[in-house]
């Protein structure tokens, strides 16, 4: 996807050029360097998610539309990729909400756990994609929002061996769902968070 995108760049530039929006150009590096360090921070769990990231900042630097009266309906000073990547991070925060209320109705409420997963018995869990969000520390359990490796069933299998029956799970959502729901709201939407702030801050 990013060796298209350089492509098109490349004919864009031929037949119609950048008009004014060629400065945001410098931001493909910037992003690809960004998003790499997300990664290594593990901000970023998936090198998927991440490579897809790098890859839309050189598929789609520039606004597009510029010459709509109708969308986006939002525009914004900042580079289209960020615009795309800061609206999956709001849509994304969906979920702990989702994941709150969820927890309200089973009246399972501890803190940060509730905001971030929910509980499952250990043989539930073995059946569905999800990470433990504890670990067991020195015959205590401690939560652990990180997951320490891609595959669970060891950590389930200890929790398993340990009598635990039930366990903090989180669902194994891949980020390119909402990046993909940012990706569409950023084409039509606008930029969300810059929207929400000018809003906010008038």
């Amino acid at each position: 996807m990013g060796g298209i995108g350089g492509g098109l760049l490349i004919i864009q530039f031929i037949i119609d050029g950048f008009g004014g929006q060629l400065m945001y150009l410098i931001f493909i590096p910037i992003m690809v360097g960004l998003m790499y360090l997300f990664f290594q921070l593990r901000l970023i769990f998936g090198g998927a998610d991440a490579k897809a990231i790098m890859a839309l900042a050189i598929l789609t630097p520039l606004f597009p539309f510029q010459t709509s009266q109708t969308f986006p309906l939002h525009t914004s000073p900042m580079p289209f990729s960020w615009v795309i990547f800061s609206n999956s991070i709001l849509l994304f925060l969906f979920i702990p909400l989702s994941l709150f209320i969820i927890n309200i109705v089973k009246r399972n409420i501890q803190f940060p756990h509730c905001f971030v997963g929910y509980k499952v018995t250990i043989e539930k869990a073995k059946e569905t994609f999800v990470w433990p969000l504890e670990r067991i520390v020195k015959g205590k359990l401690r939560f652990s929002y990180v997951p320490h490796a891609f595959d669970a069933s060891g950590q389930l299998a200890l929790f398993e061996k340990k009598g635990y029956k039930e366990i903090w799970v989180t669902p194994k959502i891949p980020f390119m769902i909402p990046l993909l729901a940012g990706f569409i709201t950023a084409f039509f939407v606008g930029d969300i968070l810059t929207t929400i702030m000018l809003i906010l801050f008038a």
